[in-house]
């Protein structure tokens, strides 16, 4: 049985219903009736053209300005010429010549640890030169034996770091006193493994250094002007953050050393690698703003002096 408020519900409803869809047609027939705009006219030939061109130099523009900001910010690199003949300039260190020592060496038929072992009780350094800076890969490998005394020598009066960024004549004989000459050429010493205890020179690895190579060597610098530094003076000290960079350099101007210039450095102020003064045919193999040394302020023990 149906109550008198669902017939009095029922007849709301319908009139309800019956209006949102007249009001709905109503609408789309509004909407459907409203004029359609009018499409705009193709572009002609002509007008694609000039489009096309205004986008290209849009586009070229922008490349145009991407190299210019990278070239800007790009640092020029030295270059070298290999058939060029590169000296030292006079303002910058040589090589001294007390050290052009010829270094005597051997041939060695085969290597390992019972081999070296014979060698260094006889007196000789078991030793390998490399072609270039590949040699590791089997470039022109020669085992050779070199002279312990000799190399001792060397390595004492010179430094390590100093025997490391010099060049030698290498003569390689089938005896040290033989008048045979297998082999000369000049070699870089790259690499030098000493006793950890007594400093023996256990073995060395030479590197061929013809005037068309480029060699990565790390240059040793040498500290001056700290006798009349500001930043000395007033009692600050000086922090040596490196004492060797590393360069690529062509063999015929490899400093022996780099001057480090202290003269008129105060407290706070630094030395980057970029100020360093070296042959133009050196490439830096470091961030230019890498510090060298920095004058800092007075130590702790010396502030508790003071007070």
């Amino acid at each position: 049985m149906v109550s008198h408020y669902q017939v009095i519900a029922q007849s709301i409803s319908v009139p309800r219903f019956s209006l949102s869809l007249v009001s709905l047609h109503h609408s789309h027939s509004l909407i459907s009736n409203r004029p359609t705009p009018p499409h705009p006219p193709a572009p002609t030939p002509a007008q694609m053209l000039i489009r096309r061109s205004l986008l290209n130099q849009t586009h070229l523009h922008h490349h145009l300005r991407r190299i210019s900001t990278a070239a800007l910010l790009e640092e020029p690199t030295p270059t070298f010429d290999p058939t060029q003949q590169l000296t030292y300039l006079d303002n910058l260190p040589r090589p001294d010549p007390k050290y052009d020592e010829i270094i005597h060496a051997i041939p060695r038929s085969i290597s390992g640890k019972n081999i070296s072992s014979k060698e260094r009780k006889a007196g000789r350094v078991p030793s390998i030169v490399f072609e270039q800076e590949d040699g590791q890969y089997g470039g022109n490998k020669r085992l050779i034996s070199v002279q312990t005394n000799q190399i001792k020598k060397l390595v004492n009066h010179m430094g390590q770091s100093f025997f490391l960024s010099r060049l030698f004549n290498l003569e390689v004989r089938p005896e040290f006193q033989s008048d045979e000459l297998i082999e000369k050429v000049r070699v870089l010493p790259r690499k030098l493994h000493l006793h950890a205890g007594t400093d023996a020179v256990l073995n060395i690895t030479f590197i061929r250094a013809p005037s068309s190579a480029l060699l990565k060597i790390d240059v040793p610098l040498v500290f001056r002007g700290d006798d009349i530094s500001p930043g000395l003076k007033k009692g600050s000290y000086l922090n040596i953050i490196k004492r060797t960079v590393k360069f690529l350099c062509p063999p015929d101007v490899i400093p022996p050393y780099i001057d480090v210039d202290l003269s008129e450095l105060d407290v706070g102020q630094k030395i980057v690698m970029g100020d360093l003064k070296v042959h133009p045919a050196l490439k830096l193999l470091k961030p230019t703003d890498e510090p060298v040394c920095k004058i800092a302020g007075a130590r702790v023990s010396e502030q508790r002096k003071s007070k």
